[in-house]
């Protein structure tokens, strides 16, 4: 049972299961199926909040849960409470349960010297967040802890997913680039000098991660990450690449020199680079696109959504995180004063 399948990542992962053999049941809010799913692919409306709606989707058994939208410890004990039905689990988390050796993490970036300091790359090994319920960083932390407690009873595979990319993104950082390109903006301002890297992950690339996962139970965290982290400017510029645009960069020296103007979804002032070794290891993980390749199906994508929409109607809640991302007003009034 694949739990929020119609979603980014829930959708290239049933089809991954079915080319493995997999009878899959697509569970999502809206009962609904992608058109590029087998035949055989059974569906199912399912109020993740529900739980007696889990356990009759559950049934008498399933040899594997994959749960894309679990989050929290109440989430967890929803799965733990059907241990003895389900085989085994792969279950999306997140890097954000990362914290540097000063405790700094994605819960500090908005206090002073509060942003954190990972290795690079950041091995799994690397302490998280205390688990609770303040923070998406702590409920995802306490995801981890309740479903790593009954790893004897429910083996459950924890996935560390970085920036996730592709179609169907809720949070399509990509928007950053291509719109500014459909709007002709022919110059643009990256902050750090444009070297920030915060790990992608396609979607499909996590889809694999999850058909071998499922093949090999074991209770266990592994990053998820594309085979690269391109910098901000290297993002930019695979952008134009695909849609034939050329853009002048200026590239500043540390953070955004005003306000909205700079930023994008992907800067920071250090590296968040995910250590894809151990999920090698393992799971004998080999990605199956690369960023750049991934790339032309998101800009199609994404200029589809936009036909005839404004962005923060396509994408609330792009806009709710990011909302002066096109203060084009406020950078062009900077430009005029280098």
């Amino acid at each position: 049972m694949v739990i929020g399948a119609t979603g980014q990542i829930g959708r290239p992962t049933v089809n991954a299961l079915v080319r493995d053999g997999w009878e899959v049941t697509a569970a999502s809010r809206g009962g609904g199926r992608d058109d590029d799913w087998a035949e055989g692919v059974r569906t199912a409306r399912l109020d993740r909040a529900d739980d007696a709606a889990l356990a009759e989707v559950v049934g008498d058994g399933c040899d594997l849960v994959v749960d894309m939208v679990a989050y929290g410890a109440e989430h967890a004990r929803q799965l733990t409470a059907l241990a003895d039905r389900i085989g085994s689990a792969v279950v999306i988390s997140s890097l954000a349960v990362y914290e540097d050796a000063k405790g700094r993490g994605f819960d500090t970036l908005d206090e002073p010297d509060g942003f954190p300091a990972y290795p690079v790359p950041i091995p799994e090994t690397q302490p998280t967040v205390a688990p609770g319920e303040t923070s998406y960083s702590s409920r995802k932390a306490a995801l981890e802890h309740e479903l790593l407690g009954v790893g004897d009873r429910l083996p459950t595979t924890l996935l560390r997913a970085g920036a996730i990319h592709g179609p169907l993104s809720p949070l399509p950082r990509e928007l950053y680039f291509v719109k500014r390109n459909l709007d002709g903006r022919g110059t643009r301002v990256l902050a750090h000098r444009g070297e920030s890297r915060f790990h992608p992950v396609s979607a499909r690339n996590i889809a694999e991660l999850i058909r071998l996962a499922a093949a090999r139970p074991a209770s266990r965290v592994l990053n998820a990450g594309d085979p690269q982290a391109p910098t901000v400017r290297e993002i930019g510029a695979a952008v134009d690449a695909v849609m034939g645009t050329t853009t002048e960069t200026v590239l500043v020296d540390g953070p955004p020199p005003a306000p909205s103007v700079g930023g994008t979804p992907w800067s920071v002032e250090l590296p968040l680079v995910c250590d894809m070794t151990a999920a090698e290891r393992e799971l004998g993980y080999r990605p199956v696109v690369s960023y750049a390749e991934s790339l032309p199906e998101t800009v199609e994508w994404l200029c589809a959504e936009l036909a005839g929409r404004d962005w923060e109607s396509a994408f609330p809640l792009l806009a709710r995180a990011y909302p002066d991302l096109f203060d084009y007003a406020a950078e062009d009034a900077w430009l005029r004063t280098r």
